[in-house]
């Protein structure tokens, strides 16, 4: 004679011993339906998700992880050496680039878990996590502060931040920093290191506890603070400020100087976009999924499986896209750079290329805000 408790029923059942394992057995797949099976009772394999994952993510990984740190340390360092002339977007800029450096720091550990398992306890694995969605926060919500200082400026005439004031800047930068990670507890507090039965081998997951358990669906709640608070109300911030400003820029009220800033912080605006709304169309699919909103197949968890490990590779290759495009866009950027490694002893081929990139960067001297010199645009 023997009992089971299972999603808050519980059931006695005989056994003979020479059943025990075959029972124990049926037990563990019973407790794990809901991650085991699909909706229509089948028992899916994880093997095809798995070897994706080996192959695809620390590859990946490690291009984003060198990508990232040479092109963020770069935008840091031409920060630092021009920090007198800063704008308030310098300094914005500055805040997204120590995120992502933050955040392209944990893909070794990330690629570990994809390789092999997760092997560093669960207060890294916290931590970790919790960088990640930080990182997304602060993000779009540093690009929110952008465009509403952008969108003051160019259609208002009205300077968000005064030169009178710097500590306003700094102050948010703060809040945006203590925000995202407000908004991260449910990582802090669900994320473990457990045993994941189905992979047979140690993860750093969401650990969210049982709606009979708790009475309250936790991975719900956090599902939707992270598509609401973290994506689709910022998205509505920033599709409203640069519409504004680009109606108003089509009008030709406004001079060269604050269409070329504005025509840089509208490619970081785009690229974002680019790169973190699968993930989140994904993960809202994921969430319906969860829910049986949407009937659950083998096939489609296999599929949805792996596009979320693309998607979310995509967003973290986002932290590595940012100095590109300062690099492309930014003509004061390009010119510092140029200056900075001529510095450091580098030999140009090309005079006639650093003359030209002097001439447009002096054309070029202020950003949008017209109050404030720009470092790097």
């Amino acid at each position: 004679m023997d009992s089971l408790t299972a999603n808050g029923e519980k059931f006695t059942i005989t056994i003979s011993g020479g059943d025990l394992d075959n029972y124990y057995d049926e037990y563990n797949n019973y407790t794990d339906t809901s991650d085991t099976c699909c909706s229509t009772g089948e028992v899916c394999s994880l093997e095809e998700g798995m070897s994706f994952d080996a192959v695809f993510l620390p590859v990946f990984y490690s291009l984003t992880l060198v990508l990232g740190l040479l092109g963020n340390g770069l935008v840091l360092l031409v920060l630092v050496q021009r920090r007198r002339g800063w704008s308030v977007t310098d300094t914005f800029i500055l805040h997204l680039c120590v995120a992502d450096i933050l955040l392209v720091l944990t893909l070794p550990f990330w690629a570990a878990q994809a390789t092999g398992e997760w092997s560093f306890g669960t207060p890294l694995c916290k931590i970790t996590g919790a960088i990640f969605t930080i990182n997304f926060y602060c993000g779009i919500f540093l690009l929110a502060c952008i465009s509403l200082d952008r969108y003051l400026s160019v259609v208002h005439a009205v300077q968000m931040y005064s030169r009178r004031k710097p500590w306003m800047v700094q102050a948010s930068c703060l809040s945006v920093w203590l925000l995202s990670i407000l908004l991260s507890i449910p990582d802090w507090h669900f994320l473990e290191s457990v045993r994941d039965t189905r992979r047979d081998k140690q993860e750093c997951v969401h650990n969210y506890p049982s709606l009979s358990q708790s009475g309250f669906d936790w991975r719900l709640a956090s599902r939707l603070l992270y598509h609401m608070v973290g994506f689709l109300l910022p998205s509505a911030v920033l599709l409203f400020c640069y519409s504004c400003i680009l109606l108003r820029l089509q009008r030709g009220s406004q001079g060269l100087q604050k269409q070329r800033a504005v025509r840089v912080i509208l490619a970081l605006v785009l690229v974002f976009f680019l790169c973190w709304t699968p993930y989140n169309i994904t993960l809202m699919v994921d969430t319906l999924y969860s829910n049986s909103t949407l009937v659950d197949t083998c096939e489609s968890r296999k599929a949805l499986d792996i596009s979320l490990t693309a998607t979310s590779s995509l967003g973290y290759l986002h932290c590595s896209l940012n100095p590109v495009l300062y690099a492309f866009v930014g003509v004061k950027f390009r010119h510092h750079l140029l200056d900075m490694l001529r510095s450091l002893g580098c030999k140009l081929k090309s005079g006639v290329r650093l003359q030209t990139a002097s001439r447009r960067s002096s054309m070029w001297s202020e950003s949008g805000d017209t109050s404030h010199t720009s470092a790097i645009y």
